[in-house]
């Protein structure tokens, strides 16, 4: 026989919600690793109150990532699934990924996969690159796209334009757009 899990006093569930709105924001703001004191300030309570509702960090972000990504990245693969076209349905799906990574510091703390030991995070990860593996498949289909590149390839990819996104702070996204772009054209059979 299962008991159900204790209700939260009034106080309590209005400590619980506004530590995570505080997450959302921070992390959002700075990213994954922000400090637990920042979130605990924006949400007026103690560090102690984050580990005793949420275990910590790994649980406080496995609390808000479905809404701080998990619907971003759901978004991207629904815009670009549209896409009749899959070489322009694949370059679409990297740009995008791209583009959040360098818009969003915690989402590119999720594709660098900063926090390894969130089984949320991990999942949202390996779904993400099912689909660009889904994706990179359809547009090699069509010849356009080199033959030899592997989702493997695809999703050091994503990584290495999310560590050039985090040491981007002085570089403009015009510039950050640029240089994904060479990198497109490389991934093409006929450059």
């Amino acid at each position: 026989m299962t008991s159900d899990p204790p209700r939260l006093r009034a106080d309590a569930r209005r400590n619980v919600e506004g530590i995570r709105l505080a997450a959302l924001d921070v992390f959002r703001a700075g990213g994954l690793n922000s400090p637990l004191d920042e979130v605990a300030r924006a949400a007026g309570v103690s560090k102690g109150t984050i580990y005793h509702r949420f275990g910590g960090r790994q649980g406080l972000i496995d609390a808000v990532v479905e809404e701080l990504f998990a619907e971003r990245i759901a978004g991207i693969i629904t815009e670009v699934g549209a896409v009749e076209d899959p070489v322009e349905r694949f370059e679409g799906y990297l740009r995008r990924i791209w583009l959040v990574a360098f818009d969003e510091p915690a989402a590119n703390d999720v594709l660098l996969r900063a926090q390894p030991g969130s089984g949320t995070l991990t999942a949202l990860c390996e779904r993400a690159s099912k689909v660009a593996a889904g994706f990179l498949a359809d547009a090699q289909a069509t010849g356009a796209i080199r033959a030899d590149l592997t989702p493997d390839d695809v999703y050091v990819l994503i990584w290495e334009r999310g560590i050039i996104a985090r040491a981007s702070e002085e570089q403009h996204r015009d510039g950050y757009i640029r240089s994904f772009e060479h990198t497109l054209r490389g991934l093409r059979s006929t450059p």
